[in-house]
């Protein structure tokens, strides 16, 4: 059983929102937005931060982040054509990696339908060898790091 009142689940836990418009083909044959769906979304939310405030170049990059740990708990299911926004905050800040706080709200809702945490641990795209955070990357972290 999840405790609640342990886990970022209120809107005012998060430092970011990204609007997400699910899609049909979320949805699977129980009428809800399939669990593996919820990934994508906390993907999205996390690379579009880091395109839109750290100017990361996902093409180009020399510079990649790995996804190497994930998890989600699900309090209530979303269903398309809702409306939804990922939350996002940094949980911890290290030299390589960084772990996000995610979590998904139904839009105007107060608290999650589902939250989780989402590791990117930087490496050089050639080697596939961990490096040192990029200064513009983690400065833009740093703005949402969470105390």
């Amino acid at each position: 059983m999840i405790n609640l009142e342990e886990k970022p689940i209120k809107r005012s836990d998060y430092k970011y929102f990204l609007a997400i418009t699910t899609r049909w083909s979320d949805n699977d044959i129980y009428g809800h937005v399939n669990n593996i769906v919820y990934y994508s979304y906390f993907d999205t939310a996390a690379n579009q931060y880091l395109i839109d405030h750290a100017e990361l170049d996902i093409q180009n990059a020399p510079i990649v982040g790995f996804v190497v740990h994930s998890h989600c708990d699900y309090i209530k299911p979303i269903a398309y054509p809702d409306k939804i926004e990922a939350g996002l905050f940094v949980k911890k800040l290290g030299n390589s990696a960084v772990t996000y706080g995610i979590g998904i709200f139904k839009k105007g809702e107060n608290s999650t339908c589902a939250f989780g945490e989402f590791v990117h641990v930087f490496v050089n795209r050639e080697t596939n060898q961990s490096i040192a955070i990029p200064l513009t990357i983690k400065e833009a972290l740093q703005k949402l790091v969470s105390h």
